[in-house]
């Protein structure tokens, strides 16, 4: 039977964005009933307060649920704009700019909530002295973009660690590697890695070229998919590509390649793109830019 951390572990591993999605959302529903026991206690010292439970629940879920709505496009943003080192300047600006636009989409959602909450229970809300609200809104709002920020890199990293990342070995260093694990190496240059290596958690793990069924672009990482499992390469599609040409890999998309001996069936459509059906069962995109690059790669082999 497997264990609970086991469990935990496949499910990060096999549904990472839905696993972080429902733990950010723990979080954020676990802040709101803290606030809210704090407001609604602070107000009952007061014996003149006409506090309304429904009011403190409401402030706070509102913005809840306002994040969470805002979420799914901050951490694309998160995705495609990684805390780096060079250019600290130029990434302050960006990261300032989208907590600006953060701030906006976050109030505007609450205030809208709130506006229908209360007419709903049949009173009205009042935001306030507009630059006032906006400013000190955008206060708090400046801080939890930074806390999200880091939270979101130290998950990227977290999960990293558990997925595995994958450095290339060389030939000789892979011709080693696999007499240890007595594992066959496959033919092909010299030039051509016949190896990766995986490193994950205390464990170090060998992947075949071979085993790779295709390559998908992530930002500062290549994914190499192989037997259901996804390992983070730190490479560009291209100079991976370089590395791979002559073992029988084809880029088809502009963050997708794929390895010729997995394709199962290819179909065309009226655009001149195209889609290919893998015999693992995924199905990727085939781009009428690199259709014919594709179309001769297929001949060749």
């Amino acid at each position: 039977m497997t264990s609970g951390k086991h469990s935990f572990i496949q499910c990060i591993q096999r549904y990472p964005a839905l696993t972080g999605y429902l733990l950010f959302s723990l979080f954020l529903a676990i802040n709101a009933a803290v606030n809210v026991s704090s407001i609604w206690t602070e107000h009952q010292r007061d014996p003149a307060s006409d506090l309304l439970l429904w009011q403190p629940i409401l402030w706070e879920y509102s913005s809840t649920v306002s994040t969470l709505l805002c979420s799914p496009l901050l951490f694309w943003w998160f995705k495609h704009h990684p805390l780096q080192f060079q250019a600290p300047v130029r990434q302050l600006w960006q990261h300032f700019a989208a907590s600006v636009l953060f701030s906006l989409s976050h109030i505007g959602l609450m205030v809208l909530l709130r506006h229908w909450i209360y007419g709903w229970m049949g009173s009205s809300y009042q935001f306030g002295p507009l630059s006032r609200e906006l400013l000190y809104e955008y206060r708090k709002d400046v801080w939890a973009y930074v806390v999200f920020l880091c939270g979101y890199q130290l998950a990227r990293f977290v999960y990293s660690r558990l997925q595995g990342e994958a450095y290339q070995l060389d030939t000789e260093d892979a011709g080693e590697a696999s007499s240890k694990e007595n594992i066959e190496s496959i033919d092909g240059a010299s030039k051509v890695p016949g190896y990766f290596l995986v490193k994950k958690l205390d464990k170090e793990y060998l992947i075949r070229v071979e085993d790779i069924a295709w390559l998908e672009a992530n930002g500062n990482y290549v994914n190499l998919h192989s037997q259901g499992r996804i390992y983070p390469l730190r490479s560009t599609l291209a100079a991976t590509l370089e590395n791979l040409h002559q073992a029988g890999f084809c880029r088809v998309h502009r963050s997708l390649a794929v390895n010729l001996s997995y394709i199962d069936s290819i179909s065309y459509q009226s655009s001149g793109d195209g889609s290919i059906l893998l015999k693992t069962g995924q199905q990727l995109n085939l781009s009428r830019r690199y259709k014919e690059q594709f179309k001769a790669a297929i001949t060749a082999s």
